[in-house]
């Protein structure tokens, strides 16, 4: 996994993702600002205050109408950001923009018509979809009936104002359901990669019981009756208890075959599995052609210790990077010393590494099984500053390890017995 960390590289870097809330003071000051940019459509309304002849009462009224317009289209937006306002605050705070909208408009000028299209906008970010398609055209028509009241402008505003307010509030209604999908395909990737880990624990669990489940059953059988022998025929106990002996050394050999066979896995078969988990993530992944074909320099350790580094960090690029796009490659190097090694990279354009963090479990593990084989693993940015990159060495001969870079298990049955008990 990724190393442990509470707060990437990436989010000092980047600004937040479509549909996620800001995770920093610096993402949250940049959605503000990005937000603040449309306010640059209320100099109209702003401008007109200071025309001449207007009187100070009706400047007062439009800076006070337009602060309080202002501040209820902020409370209306950040709030539905942090998902802070229950669904009647919401149309309260919109009824009081309409409001505003209208009473300033009717009082001050045609140029206050552009205030109904920040209420539009803001009926489609925060209101459900089947509300706010007819709350839309509705707001619209209040627009022309209010626009009516200055017929010198009324082919005008048709065009400058309604088709604006019309077409900005359902634009926004596709940005919803962009943001909607957007969030279900996160959950959908934390439950791809839930259900496989549990796949894997319950795979597992079903090699185990149909490897032990016979051989215990019947250990404990020939115990039992060996127990009842040993009094009276401790000939026959014997025998028993070299029966016992022989099943517990063929369910030691199953079991090492099974850990051996889960310890190092085939780098071809977990290539697939990459592939099939990213699809499933909805990423986009590019592998090398040198990686779909055996290469003759692997050995069945190097092989393992590749195919451990490939299942990493396919895992880290689903469960922990947000990536679209991944690559995959394996490349031969030189070191100075001429030895010759095999680079598997892996990387995603997802968030970057934590700083001044210490590798969690999977990248320890991971660097240990390389350095069984005599290689190392290295992790960081990717080449082009955006993203992660983990980076698995194996030297192209080596000498016999470990399978898997594994620690052997040792043989723990008992010596054949003497003679009788």
């Amino acid at each position: 996994m990724r190393p442990v960390g509470t707060k990437s590289a990436s989010d000092d870097r980047n600004p937040v993702m479509i549909g996620q809330p800001p995770r920093t003071r610096r993402q949250a000051v940049t959605k503000t600002m990005w937000i603040s940019l449309w306010l640059f459509y209320l100099a109209g309304p702003a401008g007109s205050l200071f025309s001449p002849g207007t009187s100070t009462g009706a400047r007062l009224w439009g800076a006070g109408g337009l602060a309080l317009f202002v501040l209820a289209y902020f409370y209306l937006v950040f709030g539905h950001m942090w998902r802070e306002i229950n669904r009647p605050h919401r149309y309260g705070v919109l009824a009081l923009m309409l409001v505003l909208a209208v009473a300033l408009t009717w009082t001050l000028g045609f140029e206050w018509l552009v205030l109904f299209i920040f209420v539009s906008v803001g009926s489609a970010v925060v209101l459900p979809a089947q509300h706010s398609r007819w709350t839309i055209p509705l707001i619209t028509a209040v627009l022309l009936a209010v626009g009516a009241r200055y017929p010198e402008v009324r082919d005008y505003y048709v065009f400058a104002y309604a088709l604006p307010a019309l077409g900005s509030g359902f634009m926004m209604i596709g940005v919803q359901y962009l943001i909607h999908t957007t969030q279900e395909l996160r959950a959908a990737r934390e439950e791809v990669a839930r259900l496989a880990a549990s796949e894997e624990r319950l795979r597992l669990a079903r090699d185990l019981h149909d490897l032990l489940g016979h051989s215990l059953s019947l250990i404990t059988l020939k115990s039992e009756l060996a127990g009842r022998m040993l009094p009276g025929s401790p000939e026959d106990a014997a025998k028993q208890v070299a029966d016992i002996e022989q099943v517990s050394r063929q369910a030691l050999v199953d079991v090492r075959e099974a850990v051996t066979g889960y310890r190092r896995p085939r780098l071809a078969v977990e290539l697939a599995g990459a592939r099939a988990a990213l699809r499933t993530a909805a990423v986009d992944v590019t592998v090398a052609p040198a990686l779909e074909s055996e290469h003759p320099a692997l050995t069945a350790d190097t092989e393992g210790a590749l195919a451990w580094a490939l299942r990493e960090a396919t895992t880290n690029v689903v469960r922990h990077s947000g990536a679209r796009r991944c690559e995959m490659l394996l490349t031969e190097e030189g070191e100075s010393d001429d030895r010759r090694y095999l680079c598997l990279a892996v990387i995603d354009d997802g968030e970057g590494p934590p700083r001044g963090r210490h590798d969690g479990n999977g990248l320890t593990g991971l660097r240990e099984r390389l350095a069984l084989t005599d290689g190392r693993l290295e992790t960081g940015p990717a080449p082009r500053g955006h993203g992660f990159a983990l980076r698995a060495y194996v030297p192209m001969s080596t000498p016999a390890a470990a399978p898997g870079g594994a620690v052997p298990i040792p043989d723990i049955s008992p010596e054949p017995a003497p003679g009788p008990v």
